[in-house]
């Protein structure tokens, strides 16, 4: 009898072994060590001994829309909260990739090359630096003469200037007399507990990283420029004409959609005030960045909409832009919807910032509260592009992602929101012709060994294609599957703990798979093994059916963990859909079973995963004899 219940006893340790101990997900040894030094948590949460720096930013800034030159003072009180002393400071400056010497990942023309950075002065605790921004890249490493102490804070005071690029992309001269001016100011680097200093240099492919800051800052500009900018606008009386400072004040409580200015006003001179040189003052708190743009005759469209139902809150939604930018015309009334359907369904996350500014530009980039988003000629492309720049609000701004690491952290959310608001938008079928078409086609068909690269692979390691693909478009699909296994509600609810939990903080792909295991409470690391840390690809096919036609074997030849619909048509030319969930691949990720409970005769069995596309469509189908 001994010998018995040891024997089930050693069968039930395997089985609880295989279940909890053989889906221990790959994590490199840094995010390993960030575990055991208990600043990462297995719950999914924060460690008890989680942290990150912080900055207070105050910064005089000025645009001379002759010379094209931007210069700035800053002071930043840099707060050093982790248990180690600082003997160097990184100093981030992103918009040196356009010296010639920064690296690049594709060819540039001679109209987006400068010299990048000038410092005039540079301090830190009252002890005067002569370094020489003339050499530095992208960011830089400064020896301290004072280190700092852990939980003490530091001053750093910067004088610089730099010049804006003729050719614009995601900042730089739009035209004659608009700009766009992101990245702007140095800025202390992220110091975090996985990594240290962040020392990776910035390229035109990979994104950003960034604290959590507050910045208080102003933009000199000439009379006749209005500016446009992250954070709340503090002095609008001091740089607008009365009218036009209670069109703005009225637009921030009515869904009414005003002109604060217009073509003829711009023209005529009579919007800002009158002085040589205006300067706009604008706050913004525990926000990741700050970015602004000027121009002297845009026009100027706001609004404002709910955006959380329970406090009655507010945010402000505006839209500059050329007379000839017909795709903005429409920007205020399609980011009210955005802000809106974003806030109440998916993710269903009241917007967490005062104003959205859609600004016209080159770039089809998100910044915090602000999109540069370029002229499409296509009124629906133009809806879903700024769509998916509303949506980063969330991933990377809400969630404090490193996208420069961990793209797909923030990319395929953004598509997975641009997807399901689409399908609110113009209905399922439109949505999933264009998800198809503009992101999953295109790699799919694509066979190149880049491609397959799991997931998970560090973003500033893959390249071309094979960056997007997995970015975005693979990204996405992953969070889509997983939502159509878990269900909306599971669904939603791990994506608010997550959300809630990691926001205003710096999560990394396994704070995100251990919240969601922790909140459902399932084990899903095969799903996520599946999905992140494979050479998957998306092609499943019908294997066969059993002689008495009650079983139908699906091969699973790319892999991945997909949901797909079995579509059954009888000889009466009656047809049935079951739909499957991924979840039917846990236990056997190769080969499923699917039990038939009619007895009909069958004509044709095809399976359709809808827009996890299928890399060989020709064997979803079989004939039944």
């Amino acid at each position: 009898m001994k010998k018995k219940i040891l024997q089930f006893a050693l069968i039930a340790f395997v089985l609880f072994a295989q279940n909890n101990f053989a889906q221990e997900l790959y994590m490199p040894r840094n995010i390993k060590k960030a575990y055991a030094e208990g600043t990462r948590s297995k719950d999914g949460k924060p460690g008890v001994n989680y942290w990150q720096n912080h900055g207070k930013y105050n910064m005089e800034i000025s645009v001379d829309p002759k010379t094209r030159l931007v210069s700035g003072t800053e002071t930043i009180i840099y707060e050093n909260n982790s248990k180690d002393t600082l003997k160097s400071i990184a100093i981030r400056f992103v918009n040196n990739l356009h010296k010639p010497s920064s690296p690049r990942g594709s060819g540039v023309s001679n109209d987006f090359l400068s010299d990048g950075l000038t410092i005039t002065s540079l301090k830190i605790e009252n002890e005067v630096y002569k370094e020489d921004a003339k050499n530095w890249g992208t960011v830089e490493s400064v020896k301290l003469k004072k280190p700092i102490l852990p939980h003490s804070k530091t001053v750093l005071n910067i004088q610089w200037n730099y010049p804006l690029s003729k050719e614009s992309g995601r900042e730089g001269q739009i035209d004659e007399t608009t700009f766009f001016v992101a990245y702007s100011y140095p800025r202390v680097s992220v110091y975090d507990d996985y990594n240290g200093w962040d020392k990776l240099p910035h390229t035109d492919r990979q994104e950003f990283y960034n604290d959590f800051n507050d910045y208080v800052f102003s933009v000199k500009a000439p009379k006749n420029y209005v500016v446009y900018a992250t954070g709340d606008l503090l002095n609008p009386d001091e740089v607008l004409q009365p009218e036009f400072a209670a069109r703005l004040k009225k637009s921030y409580t009515t869904d009414e959609i005003l002109h604060i200015a217009n073509e003829q006003e711009m023209k005529d001179g009579v919007v800002t005030k009158q002085y040589d040189w205006n300067v706009w003052k604008f706050e913004a708190k525990n926000i990741s960045d700050v970015c602004f743009g000027l121009s002297d005759h845009y026009l100027w469209d706001a609004s404002s909409v709910v955006v959380d139902k329970k406090t009655n809150r507010r945010a402000s939604v505006q839209a500059a832009y050329d007379v000839k930018g017909l795709d903005f015309v429409n920007s205020v009334k399609n980011n009210q919807y955005a802000l809106d359907w974003f806030s109440n369904n998916w993710p269903g996350v009241p917007y967490p910032f005062s104003k959205m500014t859609a600004f016209q530009g080159f770039a089809d980039m998100e910044y915090p509260m602000m999109c540069n988003d370029s002229e499409m000629g296509d009124a629906v492309f133009a809806q879903l592009v700024q769509d998916h720049e509303v949506a980063h609000t969330y991933f990377p701004f809400y969630m404090g992602i490193n996208e420069t690491r961990y793209a797909f952290m923030d990319e395929g959310w953004a598509t997975t929101f641009e997807y399901l608001i689409a399908i609110a938008e113009r209905g399922k079928e439109s949505a999933d012709k264009f998800y198809k078409d503009f992101r999953v086609s295109h790699y799919i068909y694509d066979r190149s060994s880049e491609q397959d690269q799991p997931i998970i692979t560090m973003s500033t390691q893959v390249s071309g294609a094979g960056y997007g693909n997995n970015s975005y478009g693979k990204a996405s699909l992953s969070y889509l599957a997983l939502k159509d296994m878990l269900g909306d509600d599971l669904f939603k609810k791990a994506l608010h703990a997550y959300m809630d939990t990691w926001n205003g903080k710096h999560p990394i792909p396994w704070d995100y798979f251990n919240s969601f295991n922790a909140t459902t409470g399932k084990n899903l690391n095969w799903f996520f093994n599946n999905w992140f840390f494979t050479n998957n690809y998306l092609d499943i096919a019908v294997k066969g059916i059993s002689a008495d036609k009650k079983i139908i074997t699906v091969e699973n030849i790319g892999g991945f963990a997909i949901p797909f619909d079995v579509i059954i048509t009888y000889a009466d030319k009656s047809k049935v859909t079951l739909h499957q969930t991924p979840a039917i691949w846990e236990k056997n990720q190769k080969t499923a079973k699917i039990v038939l409970k009619s007895t009909k005769k069958i004509d044709q069995i095809q399976l359709d995963g809808g827009i996890f596309m299928d890399a060989t469509p020709e064997n979803n189908v079989l004939n039944v004899k």
